[in-house]
């Protein structure tokens, strides 16, 4: 399974980016998708999950309200998305996209362990 992230960039703080996460390889339908984050200096911190069950969706607190996660099922790939909107400068990071065992993440979405598959990371900067 591999896992392509997109969609990082510059944004001025209010502004919007959307992550892309492209996963392929043996059946991506299956497993569920998570977006976590590493600020400089600080650990790597878990910020969004979907199902692949159900679609059911899981957020940090600091991001509820602000950042919207989704998922687009194509033949051989899938896609999730991460829509961040109202950044600000806590936002600023290199955002990691990872696909899991749905019954793992549906339980912990938040545990890096219920993760397998991690693809590279996209930087995200927001500028006050």
């Amino acid at each position: 399974v591999q896992l392509q992230a997109s969609g990082g960039g510059l944004v001025q703080a209010g502004g919007s980016l959307r992550l892309s996460c492209t996963v392929s390889g043996r059946t991506p339908k299956f497993y569920a998708i998570g977006w976590f984050r590493q600020a400089p200096g600080r650990e790597r911190e878990w910020v969004s999950s979907i199902s692949s069950s159900d679609g059911s969706t899981y957020y940090l607190d600091s991001v509820k309200g602000r950042f919207t996660i989704s998922r687009d099922v194509a033949k051989n790939t899938v896609t999730a998305y991460l829509q961040m909107n109202a950044l600000n400068s806590e936002d600023t990071a290199v955002y990691f996209c990872a696909a899991g065992d749905p019954m793992g993440v549906v339980v912990f979405p938040s545990a890096s362990q219920a993760y397998e598959y991690w693809g590279q990371g996209t930087l995200v900067t927001v500028s006050s």
